[in-house]
């Protein structure tokens, strides 16, 4: 798949795009760059001169806090815009770094402003982005303060395994969720201990699995109902133009 292509097949799981439109993303620059685990694209009070597309791997914002300890605050897949905030904002407030080995095709920022500024209808898709994964960060603020155990766990598993299947990045019923056990309670505000707990109570109810980094979803409807999982918030469906 293409650069272009990867990002085309993001943006159309909620926007329409007139071929005008996709002819103009594609004459975008898109710039390869490969990641080792734990690099960062771009740090926190860095002044961004370009936008993240993922193109494979795991990329995760973080901040820094004043111990040197990293706290992630979401997590982006292969088409996700990592850091499409600094796009607008003269400073990044966080950081953005790969979660295992990861790639990315980074955009000029001044080659987007052009494009907003001749082609806006691609300005309003790439704004929905932007609230989509608004909406999402939402959640999981949501599901971290007041799910607990368990269910925080299957929900946090239902939606990487949800998105990833919305992308084609699933293998039969798994994908891949590259986190060590430290991250993952890092994302989920769980001690290590609390994790293999959960770990182990998703694994017995026969919901899901997660090992070597592979998610393994062994019953959706019943992992979803653990969790209370609704996709609603990820805004899969098309939206016409503004």
């Amino acid at each position: 798949m293409t650069p272009p292509d990867i990002l085309l097949r993001k943006l159309r799981q909620h926007s329409r795009l007139d071929p005008n439109d996709v002819a103009a993303i594609r004459k975008l620059s898109f710039v390869y760059r490969e990641l080792e685990s734990g690099e960062d694209f771009c740090r926190q009070g860095d002044k961004a001169t370009a936008c993240a597309v993922v193109s494979r791997g795991m990329l995760a914002r973080y901040h820094t806090m004043s111990d040197g300890k990293r706290q992630y605050i979401s997590l982006h897949i292969s088409g996700d815009w990592a850091d499409a905030q600094g796009l607008f904002l003269d400073h990044m407030d966080h950081s953005v770094c790969a979660m295992g080995e990861a790639a990315v095709y980074s955009i000029p920022h001044q080659e987007l402003f052009e494009l907003f500024k001749h082609r806006p209808q691609i300005g309003f898709v790439v704004w929905r982005e932007t609230l989509i994964d608004a909406s999402i960060f939402r959640m999981a603020i949501t599901n971290n303060s007041s799910r607990h155990g368990a269910a925080r766990l299957a929900h946090f598993f239902a939606e990487i395994y949800y998105r990833s299947v919305a992308v084609g990045l699933e293998d039969g019923k798994s994908c891949s969720l590259p986190l060590s056990q430290t991250q993952l309670g890092e994302a989920l505000g769980m001690s290590i201990a609390t994790v293999n707990r959960n770990l182990q109570k998703l694994r017995k109810s026969g919901a899901a699995e997660w090992s070597g980094g592979i998610l393994t979803v062994k019953n959706w409807e019943k992992l979803t109902a653990i969790g209370g999982f609704d996709a609603s918030y990820i805004y899969q469906k098309v939206q016409g133009k503004r």
